[in-house]
């Protein structure tokens, strides 16, 4: 198993995609080392994603693109200019501000570096700010997609793990605002210590119009979650939810949405949901292999026999997942490690919920760097810098990021009040 589990790092960075180098370096064993008859890995990759709670997935990554496609991004970025544009460094609390309200709509990091990231890149430079700082803070403020819900990767890990995700998703609810706080406090000493000045003056009026054409676009996250919250519809069934309603605004209210866009949106999300059910496909393969030759014990007998202490063990996965986090996709990352790394939880008295949330800040975390951080390519290319350019950009930014995924890492409470208050965990 230690061959396999080499072969796939091998081949993962010789640059073969993801899903080749978990399902071939797992036929490599099943065919080759096992013994077992080829149907086993159609079967196991099939059983992988014959899940209802993946049916979220598709719709989730439509409700992003359809929000991205109908304008309903510069609506939310409007009404955040109108919030904090007269603050000090006034845009750059409204990169926040923008991400944390379409972080309710889209459910991943990549939606929000793509959408409203363009948008907020140019307005900062127009206005005068420095090009690495504008993509810093829209880098940092991308990772609060995937932890505000909806969320792409819980959904996911939800999957993997067998844990609630309507849990998952609320736990998500007050890490989320703390990572905005402590990226909010940064732009404030930014601002302080550079001479950074307001870039518009406030006014209720303009507030007020804006909050107006923005309010169908709010209502969103408030459909998600409270429709979850009080039992009106599955995550599974507030995703379709999400589709439905950015339609409606789309073709029906703000009339921004065209057959054709519709068509290139519906092309773009079978893409990305074909690339990310391979990818959960191969790792399910690649799991199943790892727990039928017991790796998931030795891990779980190898930790334990460190220490037995849940904080020092959160502490060694967070490192592991760091690290990590830079090599692989996040869909990929839990996909494999959840089978690995829950017994070790389990046994430590680790709540998956809790563990569910510093997962994904910590994978969200990795997508920042090279050698395969999606969300650094993406504002790479919009900005037009260099891949190093953008990574010395971004290097500030883990500051408020590390600070925050300590606080959730070490306060339990932060992630579980408000499923507990909920009543889906005890």
């Amino acid at each position: 198993m230690i061959f396999i589990a080499f072969l796939f790092i091998v081949v993962l960075l010789a640059g073969v995609p993801v899903f080749i180098a978990l399902a071939g370096s797992s036929f490599i064993y099943t065919h080759f080392i096992a013994g077992l008859p080829d149907f086993v890995i159609l079967h196991r990759m099939a059983g992988g994603i014959d899940s209802f709670p993946l049916l979220a997935v598709p719709f989730f990554i439509l409700a992003g693109n359809l929000m991205n496609s109908a304008g309903i991004t510069n609506r939310i970025y409007d009404f955040a200019v109108a919030l904090a544009g007269w603050t000090r460094g006034g845009l750059a609390h409204v990169n926040i501000i923008g991400s944390v309200i379409f972080a309710g709509m889209s459910g991943t990091a990549i939606a929000d570096a793509a959408g409203l990231g363009t948008i907020e890149i140019k307005a900062m430079k127009d206005h005068g700010y420095d090009t690495e700082f504008s993509v810093g803070v829209t880098a940092a403020s991308s990772t609060l997609g995937p932890i505000i819900p909806p969320s792409l990767p819980f959904v996911i890990y939800g999957m993997m793990g067998n844990v609630s995700i309507g849990a998952l998703f609320l736990g998500g609810v007050i890490p989320g605002f703390v990572m905005t706080a402590f990226m909010m406090a940064y732009v404030y000493y930014c601002a302080r210590r550079y001479g950074m000045g307001r870039d518009q003056a406030f006014s209720w009026r303009t507030l007020a119009i804006s909050f107006i054409a923005a309010f169908p676009a709010l209502l969103t996250p408030a459909i998600i979650v409270g429709g979850m919250t009080f039992g009106w519809f599955t995550p599974t069934e507030a995703a379709i939810a999400a589709c439905t309603w950015a339609m409606i605004l789309g073709i029906f209210l703000y009339r921004s949405l065209s057959l054709k866009q519709f068509y290139k949106v519906s092309m773009d999300t079978i893409e990305t949901t074909a690339g990310v059910l391979l990818i959960v496909a191969g790792a399910s393969l690649f799991g199943w292999i790892l727990t039928t030759t017991r790796v998931t014990e030795y891990t779980t007998e190898a930790l334990l026999a460190l220490t037995d202490n849940r904080y020092i063990i959160l502490l060694l996965v967070n490192v592991l997942l760091l690290v990590i986090g830079c090599f692989l996709e996040p869909i990929a990352s839990i996909s494999i490690l959840v089978p690995v790394l829950m017994p070790v939880l389990v046994k430590v008295g680790i709540d998956p919920v809790h563990f569910g949330v510093v997962m994904t800040l910590n994978l969200m975390i990795g997508l920042l760097h090279p050698p395969l951080g999606m969300v650094l390519f993406v504002l790479a290319r919009t900005a037009k810098l260099s891949v190093e350019r953008t990574t010395m950009a971004i290097l500030p930014w883990l500051i408020p990021l590390l600070l925050s995924l300590i606080a959730v890492t070490m306060i339990p409470e932060l992630t579980l009040w408000l499923p507990r208050l909920a009543g889906m965990i005890k």
